[in-house]
């Protein structure tokens, strides 16, 4: 029984990739059949070549390099502050009824309206992509940690009181552990918001890029070009959803513990 368990594990993991294999052969034969140009549709031969074509010259690298320092660096800056602000909101009722109101209607103006008043403040450098990838960041991460900590059970924060626990033992013993699943929440959606972040800040104004590439890629009508810098902005979200997951497991993995 556990050698066809097995089998079935097995079968059900061949599943994704074959769905996948399946999808991309349907695509080319549509586009030969139908011989669609390549600027409309391109086959995904002609993508995969581009993609060689484009790794072996070093522009691909080059752009995603960027793109992904604007990613980790506004995530890592937007994460810091949502945390602080968070934890200071949670535990300061005054405080959160006067600031709230702000970080609410800042989260309610669509980025792609924000972004041409960083560029035209900040210019069209990195800097702009990264407050961009940390404005788009914190809210999610900030409303987890607020609800993380204010979900604790009053019993446990009255047991840590009639232990005399000071402020630091009562965050690192309880309100830390508590919040941790509720914040990873957070910080799991943030992962892939945070590239959308960077990407509309390129394509609004930048000279380098992913969202660069794929703009100077569509004025050339380079159709297989713009798939492949979409592909690796897939690539870049997937990679830092499970970054993030493997952390989370790593972290949490006292939940597991029966």
């Amino acid at each position: 029984m556990q050698r066809y368990g097995n089998k079935g594990n097995t079968l059900r993991h061949l599943i994704p990739p074959i769905s996948i294999c399946a999808g991309l052969c349907i695509w080319e034969i549509l586009v030969r059949i139908f011989n669609y140009p390549p600027f409309i549709l391109p086959a995904p031969s002609r993508i995969f070549s581009r993609l060689i074509e484009s790794i072996a010259s070093g522009v691909l690298l080059y752009h995603t390099g960027i793109t992904l320092v604007e990613v980790l660096t506004g995530s890592i800056t937007g994460t810091i502050l949502a945390l602080l602000t968070g934890y200071l909101l949670a535990h300061h009722p005054i405080a959160e009824n006067v600031l709230f109101p702000y970080i609410v209607a800042s989260q309610s103006i669509p980025m792609a309206a924000i972004a041409p008043l960083l560029i035209i403040w900040f210019g069209s450098g990195i800097m702009p992509k990264i407050l961009i990838c940390a404005l788009v960041v914190f809210f999610p991460i900030q409303i987890n940690v607020i609800i993380g900590l204010r979900d604790i059970q009053r019993n446990f924060l009255d047991l840590m009181k009639s232990m005399h626990a000071n402020r630091k033992a009562q965050l690192k013993y309880l309100e830390i552990p508590a919040a941790l699943p509720v914040v990873f929440g957070g910080l799991r959606i943030s992962a892939t918001l945070s590239v959308i972040g960077a990407v509309v800040g390129e394509l609004t104004g930048a000279d380098a890029g992913l969202g660069y590439l794929i703009n100077t890629a569509r004025g050339q009508y380079d159709t297989a070009m713009v798939f492949v810098a979409v592909f690796m902005l897939m690539i870049i979200s997937i990679l830092l959803y499970v970054l993030i997951l493997a952390i989370e497991k790593r972290t949490l993995r006292w939940q597991t513990v029966q």
